[in-house]
């Protein structure tokens, strides 16, 4: 089953964003760095979700990454689904924090349950008929709405989105033009997608 091997952020110092996600999330292996400066505004059409056990985990997180130079888009709340909050990081990738449950079972932790790669896209079933092609298996379809694959080897899960829903949830503006700075690395080969995510060629050896 393919899945994603590696996401590559496309950052403008590539040293600086390492120390944000060493130090805010903890993350090393998973989310990979690489330097550039083609041009993009607004937003980039994808967000970052990690997904935890209960709220204080949220706020711990949140608030390291706060502390690690992040700015807060929609502050922790509860929710219908569960309790959750926005960041963006000085990269300027959105991050989603996010926990479906609304009460607190232990002390409070950093520790990441899931991490989830969610595009924003103009047509969820084109998009969706186009990864089954390369060999994602779907684990959950919401019609035209929302698609999550399944996650197989690779340390990050990949979901779509409407675009402009996507936007809506993060809480920014869906405007946005020029390089998404993300690059999607697994066994699916390389290529870019509908709406313009790229794909590469890549093992699929890494875990959480």
């Amino acid at each position: 089953m393919t899945s994603i091997a590696s996401v590559t952020l496309e950052v403008a110092d590539p040293a600086a964003a390492n120390r944000f996600y060493t130090t805010a999330f903890r993350l090393d292996s998973q989310i990979h760095l690489r330097a550039s400066q083609t041009p993009t505004t607004g937003f980039r059409g994808f967000t970052l979700s990690l997904v935890v056990s209960q709220p204080a985990n949220v706020n711990a997180l949140i608030d390291a990454a706060v502390d690690a130079g992040a700015t807060v888009v929609k502050p922790a709340s509860k929710s219908l689904w569960g309790y959750g909050g926005v960041v963006q990081a000085p990269d300027g990738t959105v991050w989603q924090v996010a926990s479906s449950s609304k009460r607190d079972t232990g002390p409070a932790t950093r520790q990441i349950d899931e991490i989830v790669l969610l595009l924003g896209v103009e047509d969820v079933k084109a998009s969706k008929r186009f990864y089954v092609e390369r060999g994602l298996a779907v684990a959950k379809s919401f019609g035209s709405k929302y698609v999550e694959f399944a996650a197989g080897s690779g340390p990050v899960k990949l979901a779509l989105y409407k675009r402009g829903a996507l936007a809506k949830v993060v809480g920014v503006s869906a405007d946005g033009t020029g390089s998404h700075r993300l690059t999607i690395g697994g066994g699916a080969g390389s290529f870019t997608d509908p709406d313009g995510f790229a794909w590469t060629a890549e093992a699929e050896t890494a875990s959480l």
